[in-house]
């Protein structure tokens, strides 16, 4: 059911090095992201598959994590994902593609949907630079990458919880354990 896969869909920061992902399967969970709506039909996307540990190690080193954690490094050593799926626009098919932000939300949920049905996990990645990914995996230049998924097999417990008395929905970490705030149903609802 869709509303387990929510639940079991967290963003990771910590694997199990010794599961891989089969470049297969990420093409699979691409074809997940293909079948969605697209703004205009246009279909601005493109995905760049990487399983290659360098090419793994090399994007590790372009990103950022949990940037709210800031005495934890993450991914721990000997913890990193072992695949990324970066989202690019490709500005050949729309000068402007990197606006096609609805586009890029709605493939990043659904791959990692696809993902976490499969059995995987992981955390998309804002926190990067475009022209360093654009030249670890020597894309084209036309091809401007948007987002960065990191996947891999979580070795991790990620807890979803209220929000602190303050109200505050800032995600925490205590005992090894990744705590997620998330705002009560009530509280989202207008009326």
């Amino acid at each position: 059911m869709l509303k387990d896969l929510l639940y079991q869909s967290r963003s990771y920061r910590s694997f199990d090095e010794s599961v891989k992902i089969p470049y297969e399967a990420l093409v699979e969970f691409i074809d997940c992201a293909r079948l969605t709506p697209s703004s205009m039909n246009l279909q601005v996307l493109k995905f760049r598959p990487v399983t290659d540990s360098a090419e793994c190690d090399r994007i590790l080193s372009c990103t950022g994590w949990a940037a709210s954690l800031k005495d934890v490094k993450l991914p721990p050593q000997g913890h990193t994902p072992t695949a990324y799926i970066v989202i690019c626009a490709d500005k050949q098919l729309r000068e402007n593609a990197e606006s096609f932000q609805r586009d890029l939300g709605i493939c990043a949920q659904t791959i990692m949907l696809a993902a976490t049905e499969a059995g995987f996990g992981g955390c998309m990645i804002g926190s990067f630079s475009p022209e360093k990914v654009s030249a670890a995996l020597t894309l084209p230049s036309h091809i401007l990458p948007l987002l960065v998924l990191a996947l891999g097999k979580p070795d991790e417990k990620v807890s979803l919880t209220e929000p602190k008395e303050n109200g505050s929905v800032t995600y925490y970490r205590e005992n090894g354990i990744h705590f997620v705030p998330k705002r009560k149903l009530k509280d989202l609802i207008l009326k």
